[in-house]
Formats: C-alpha cells, sequence, structure tokens
C-alpha cells in the first residue's frame, strides 16, 4: 500500500490555515467573561471554548479519529467521508496541524473508521450508502484492515478480515488479541456483532457472533416492524435493529449500542459463546432507527452514557443523550436526560432542529481504552451534529449541564452530497488527547483543534 506524503506547498497551504484560524482565535475567542457567548467573524460561535488550531485535511473531509502519541510527537489518524483512504495528522503543536501521509483506500469503498492500540490500527471497509454517492452496483471491499504502524507515518499493511457481507460499520479495539466488530453478514439483517482473533495479523479469525433474535433470515421472532422512514438512513441494508457500534468491551462484558433494539449487555467471559446479560430499551418513546447509536459505560463510575442518531433532518420523533446507571448489568436503568443545545444568543434559527442538516447528538470521545486519549471525568464531550461541540458537566449524574459549545462556521465548500438541504455545519466525530486538545471533523470541511477554558 502506497502512501502518499504532501509536496512542501500542501505543508505550507496547511500551516498558513492553521494560522489564520489562530488569527481568528486570537481575535474572538477569548471572551471577556469567561462564560460569555462569542460569536466569531466567519459564524462561529463559543462559550468557553477557544479555538487553537485548523487544518482543511488538504480537501478531504475526515469523519472518525483516533490520537496517538509517538516519542514526543503526536498523531491524528482520521477516515474520510468523500475519499477512500486514511489521513495522518501531526499535532505535536495544535496550533499549526500538519497533514503528513495519506494512504489510498480501495475504490468504491468506505473508509470511516479508524481506531488505533499500541501499534496497530484497524480500519473499517464498508459499501458506501447510496445517499452518500455510493453505486449499489458497484463492487467494494468490506470487513477491516489490520495495520503495523510502529512507523507512525507509514502504516504497513498486515491482514484482512471478510464479513462476506457489506463490511463493517464502527468497530472497537481494545488492544491485545480481539476486535469487537459490528459487521454486515450475509443473511441477515441489519449489522451483528462478531470477534475477531488478530493475534495472527495476518490470518485474523471469527471466534464468535450474536445477534438479535429474528435478524437472520428465516428466523422466528423478527424484529419489531419498522415504520416507514423517508429521510435517509445509515445502515446499509436499511434496518432498523441493526448494531451501529462500537461494540464496547470492557470488565468481561460488552455494552452493544443496537438501534431499535436499545442498549444490550453481553457476558463475553468466553468469547467463544456470548450471553445476554440485561438491556434497557429506548424506541419508544425515542425514535427507532439508531434509537441507541453510541455507548460508552464507564464502570467505576458504574454509570454508561448513550445516545441516539437523528437523521430525519429534524422532522422526526427525539434524539436522545443519556447516562444511565449500570450498577447491575442485568438491570440498567435510565439516570438522566442531558439538556436540548440552545442556539447562541444572535443566531439566525430559533432551534437546531429548524436550521437545516442532520441535528442531535452523534459521536463521543468514545477511545477511553487508549492511554494518549483524556479520560472520562466530570466534562463530557459530544459532537452534536449542526449544534457543533457540546461540553457537559456530569459530575452530578442526575443532573448533567452544559458548560461549553463550539459551533463552528458553516462550510463554503459542498464536498459530498450530504446534508442532502442547506450546507450548515455537521460536526461529527470528537476525540480529546489526554493534553486537553479537542478535535472536531465536519462532513464538508476540515478539523478543528479547540480547548476548553471553562
Amino acid at each position: 500500500m502506497e502512501v502518499q506524503h504532501p509536496s512542501r506547498r500542501q505543508a505550507l497551504r496547511t500551516s498558513l490555515t492553521a494560522a489564520s484560524a489562530l488569527a481568528a482565535t486570537q481575535a474572538v475567542a477569548t471572551p471577556a467573561r469567561a462564560d460569555a457567548p462569542q460569536a466569531g467573524p466567519r459564524g462561529q460561535y463559543a462559550r468557553n471554548v477557544e479555538l487553537v488550531g485548523y487544518t482543511d485535511m488538504d480537501h478531504r473531509p475526515a469523519f472518525k479519529m483516533a490520537i496517538r502519541r509517538v516519542g514526543n510527537r503526536w498523531f491524528l489518524y482520521t477516515g474520510h467521508f468523500w475519499h477512500s483512504g486514511w489521513s495522518i495528522v501531526d499535532v505535536t503543536d495544535p496550533r499549526r496541524p500538519e497533514v503528513v501521509a495519506f494512504v489510498p483506500g480501495p475504490e468504491d469503498t468506505w473508509t470511516l473508521q479508524v481506531d488505533v492500540h499500541g501499534d496497530i490500527m484497524v480500519t473499517a471497509l464498508e459499501q458506501i450508502f447510496p445517499n452518500f454517492g455510493g453505486d449499489p452496483a458497484a463492487g467494494f471491499e468490506e470487513g477491516i484492515y489490520i495495520w503495523d504502524v510502529k512507523d507512525p507515518v507509514r502504516p504497513r499493511r498486515l491482514g484482512h478480515y471478510r464479513t462476506g457481507g457489506t463490511g463493517t460499520h464502527r468497530n472497537l479495539y481494545p488492544g491485545g488479541r480481539y476486535v469487537h466488530v459490528a459487521a454486515g453478514a450475509p443473511g441477515f439483517r441489519g449489522n451483528i456483532y462478531t470477534i475477531v482473533d488478530i493475534e495472527d495479523p495476518a490470518r485474523p479469525r471469527e471466534v464468535s457472533r450474536w445477534w438479535v433474535p429474528g435478524q437472520r433470515d428465516g428466523e422466528e421472532g423478527p424484529p419489531p416492524a419498522e415504520r416507514p422512514h423517508t429521510h435517509g438512513f445509515c445502515c446499509a441494508n436499511s434496518a432498523d435493529v441493526s448494531l451501529h457500534g462500537p461494540p464496547y468491551a470492557v470488565g468481561g462484558l460488552a455494552y452493544l449500542p443496537y438501534g431499535a433494539a436499545g442498549l444490550i449487555v453481553l457476558d463475553i467471559s468466553d468469547v467463544t459463546a456470548p450471553v445476554p446479560v440485561g438491556g434497557l430499551n429506548f424506541s419508544p418513546p425515542f425514535h427507532s432507527r439508531f434509537g441507541v447509536h453510541g455507548v460508552l459505560p464507564v464502570p467505576d463510575r458504574k454509570i454508561a452514557f448513550a445516545n441516539s442518531e437523528d437523521v430525519s433532518y429534524g422532522k422526526g420523533a427525539a434524539p436522545h443523550a443519556s447516562i444511565v446507571d449500570i450498577s447491575d448489568p442485568a438491570h440498567p436503568w435510565l439516570l438522566s436526560l442531558f439538556p436540548t443545545p440552545e442556539p447562541p444568543p444572535g443566531a439566525p434559527y430559533p432551534d437546531f432542529s429548524s436550521r437545516g442538516g442532520w441535528s442531535g447528538p452523534h459521536n463521543i470521545n468514545h477511545h477511553q481504552h487508549h492511554p494518549d486519549v483524556q479520560r472520562q471525568g466530570d466534562l463530557f464531550y459530544i459532537a452534536h451534529f449542526n449544534a457543533g461541540l457540546r461540553v457537559y458537566d456530569v459530575s452530578n449524574t442526575r443532573l448533567p449541564r452544559e458548560v461549553g459549545y463550539f459551533v463552528p462556521p458553516d462550510p463554503t465548500r459542498r464536498y459530498g452530497p450530504m446534508p442532502e438541504d442547506r450546507l450548515v455545519a455537521q460536526t461529527e466525530d470528537v476525540v480529546v488527547d489526554r493534553r486537553g486538545y479537542i478535535y472536531i471533523s465536519d462532513k464538508n470541511q476540515g478539523v478543528h483543534i479547540l480547548r476548553y477554558t471553562g
């Protein structure tokens, strides 16, 4: 696999872009009062969050991200929305991020997701959804690639696991022997949970799988009836009951965000035979598709964070971001709901659901298994589509409260067909490194690097 390294001109352009972002930060992002909301000259809004740097990603908008320190340098690894492949960004100086390599991926294939632990990187391969520009008749690569990243800017591909179906969406690699996979397997509606052994990375093998009864073709006990859904979808076979991922494995348990089937807890102490332990439904009252999109368990605090994903352009049932009590994994229960973000003062829209684009919560600072990611404590970071980054104080799990936000400027160039209506900011993913720097990605612009100042 050939790794493309940027030219001096590209590096200069990235540095100049970062310098412009820094100048804007110095001009407007330092509030007169610590909690005063501020509007930037390009339409950004911030409260208790300052802009540190920016990279246009060489015009390849990023999606999922992973952070890693190697020696005295810091590297951000990203998947992409509209380009097949993966980028590596040197963020040692977050004021001057530099794209140092691009690894091309297979044609007509989504390469959205990336996870890193130690010297191993795992990247997802998936059929592109039609509403994101995919051609259902085109050939594609699927499954996961396993990489050696001892040389942080020259990944070397070690192996390839195939699902035999539509590929994988969001996966977890917490280090060690096993990858926890959301797999589109043949003979199933929606993604299912598979555990893949990569002890020999050149010969990855599936050791077990689990699914919600009724997902398998011809199986009794079908999933709940699916209501018509006309506003786009994010599952290759359009099923409401689907493991969105990542399946989050910790302490012998796996916590599965399973769409309309809710939060599901499995005992995986025997990785060859996952056993259901408990679960919590969210749909109804919340919407069915992606009723649970992501789950982050924090066993030390006996809680988990859960959220949905709303792809209805504000026309469907309410989304949610929640805190769940998991002190008894067999009987998780809802502790609280996060407050809905409100538009900043002076914003030209009455609420985010009517702003355009997708609204509601999406991704969180998920990679808690990685030592270079900021540990989940009293601050909770969540990417909130057209509401940007939201920061919450969760010291009181019964009463989470918003303490900061950063709403990026709207993009000025469209790179892909989403969002289908207005071209507005769509904050997709968030990663926070242990230095406290916050990275957010967008469907149609680069990566903003931020810092919480509250």
